[in-house]
């Protein structure tokens, strides 16, 4: 499998996850539909600023996309939260959020290895 492929089926593994449908993510990301599934099914390159909103709105890190071990998805998710009626801003919010998780359990696992 090449990068992209390997991008791609985890931005969607991470989508199901999360319990996004493709609309709501290509909202987010001001992108068309079609543009998130040419993303997931790696038939485009992701750019580099769409893969890092996409970390914020997942909760992962950028490293996290080049998983190969797909069994090790589920264990990369900082946070979940119901998706139910969501507007726009609200997947702001929780992209903003969940870059703060990340980044304090990041900070966090750096200060137990000293």
């Amino acid at each position: 499998m090449i990068p992209d492929n390997f991008i791609g089926r985890n931005i969607k593994a991470y989508r199901d996850i999360n319990g996004f449908s493709q609309d709501t993510v290509a909202n987010f990301l001001g992108v068309k539909r079609e543009m998130m599934s040419y993303y997931e099914n790696g038939t485009r390159e992701i750019p580099f600023e769409v893969l890092t909103r996409l970390s914020d709105l997942y909760g992962v890190e950028l490293s996290d996309f080049y998983e190969e071990d797909e069994r090790l998805l589920k264990e990369n998710v900082a946070c979940a939260f119901r998706m139910e009626g969501l507007e726009k801003a609200d997947f702001e919010t929780i992209a903003d959020f969940k870059a703060i998780v990340k980044n304090y359990l990041k900070m966090n696992n750096l200060l137990e290895t000293v």
